[in-house]
């Protein structure tokens, strides 16, 4: 890999063979994994490419170049988790700073901006980021970081981040896209202007071996800014982390395309259920941002959510039957996931700023793995049965 430049490989390559066969101690194919905390100098006042584990570490290091490349970015860094990831990039930020978000972000997201918020590190607003008009209204106040998730947890909502980002940045304020519904398998938001890009790695690039997350860099001088604040901060992932994450990268573009025609399945046979409300899948035609997700995307991915048409109790009688979804928080994996984000991943917003971003008692969101689509299927309409015949009764 190393004799050749980076616009030669496709993103496959560069996820399946980055860093293979570099070692020039005993010429490993695999990249060795260095756990070492700390290394020797060469001498009085000379020390190596490694002095200490904090500051840097081969094997993360080959991670976040992975990481950057697939992103189309400058440098990476990798955090301990998602939200380390996130609060790297906040934590850089002058005292009052206003920060834009979306107002349907994931939960985790918003506990963290408004915990910041709260303890008067930053301005904090929330938009409804579809809206163009009142977006543009919020960078009067100029803000001096947007964030932006697309699609969004868990309504996969699609925003323009082309629009968005030339926006933000005619208003003087940067940018980061959240990432990790998508991966850089099928979407790369710094192509499409943004200065960032978040990842929780946990989820699709390292499916539930290790928790992780990276932040992506367009700009050479800002990577090299926030390597130094993970330096300074201690917000930096472990080697083993780290290598299970290069290990993970490796089939990542395999399992995407699996799990995503596995999603399209599962989004078809949803549609038109009679227990079924409504089901958020961007790849189906009739979803209201399928054009712009086919525009900015590669593909829809492994994500979706769903509303049964009975609420409360039309979802406990689904995850009490269904068979092939494990209740469970997280997503990526290559195991299927149900989740209820209104008692689950979303349950700190409270009621009141759920029904702000639409999410419904009665939601679902699933995340589609890779087992056989008939078993999937199946197991699917367990669910769906129990949860219609409630509906029946009533």
């Amino acid at each position: 890999m190393s004799e050749r430049t980076p616009a030669e490989f496709h993103p496959e390559t560069v996820a399946a063979a980055y860093g293979v066969a570099s070692d020039t101690a005993f010429g490993a194919v695999a990249p060795p994994l260095y756990l070492s905390s700390t290394y020797e100098f060469a001498g009085f006042d000379a020390p190596r490419a490694y002095d200490y584990g904090r500051v840097g570490n081969p094997t993360r290091d080959l991670v976040a170049e992975a990481i950057a490349r697939l992103e189309g970015g400058a440098g990476a860094v990798m955090t301990p988790s998602g939200m380390a990831a996130l609060d790297l990039l906040i934590g850089r930020l002058p005292v009052g700073s206003l920060v834009v978000a979306p107002h349907d972000c994931y939960g985790g997201t918003m506990r963290l901006l408004k915990a910041r918020a709260e303890l008067g590190q930053i301005r904090l607003a929330l938009v409804n980021q579809s809206d163009m008009e009142v977006f543009g209204q919020q960078l009067r106040d100029h803000p001096a970081l947007v964030l932006i998730e697309t699609p969004s947890n868990p309504l996969l909502r699609v925003v323009d981040i082309a629009a968005l980002s030339t926006l933000a940045r005619n208003a003087g304020a940067r940018v980061a896209v959240d990432n990790t519904f998508l991966s850089p398998a099928l979407q790369q938001p710094l192509s499409l202007g943004a200065d960032y890009v978040l990842h929780s790695t946990t989820k699709f690039p390292t499916p539930f071996d290790v928790i992780a997350g990276a932040v992506i860099a367009a700009d050479p001088e800002e990577a090299k800014k926030l390597k130094h604040w993970a330096n300074v901060t201690g917000a930096i992932a472990s080697p083993f982390d780290s290598w299970l994450t290069l290990r993970g990268l490796r089939t990542l573009f395999a399992r995407m395309a699996g799990q995503e025609r596995n999603a399209m399945a599962v989004a078809e046979r949803l549609r038109g259920h009679r227990a079924v409300a409504r089901v958020h899948y961007p790849g189906l035609a009739d979803h209201p941002d399928h054009v712009l997700a086919s525009r900015q995307q590669t593909g829809f991915g492994a994500m979706m959510s769903f509303e049964l048409v009975g609420g409360i109790p039309a979802v406990q009688r689904f995850v009490g039957v269904v068979r092939g979804f494990t209740l469970a928080e997280s997503l990526g994996g290559v195991e299927s996931l149900v989740a209820h984000p209104a008692t689950m991943t979303h349950a700190d917003m409270g009621p009141e700023a759920r029904a702000n971003a639409g999410i419904s008692d009665g939601l679902l969101r699933l995340s589609v793995g890779l087992e056989h689509i008939d078993d999937l299927l199946a197991g699917l309409e367990v669910g769906l049965q129990a949860a219609e015949s409630l509906s029946e009764v009533a």
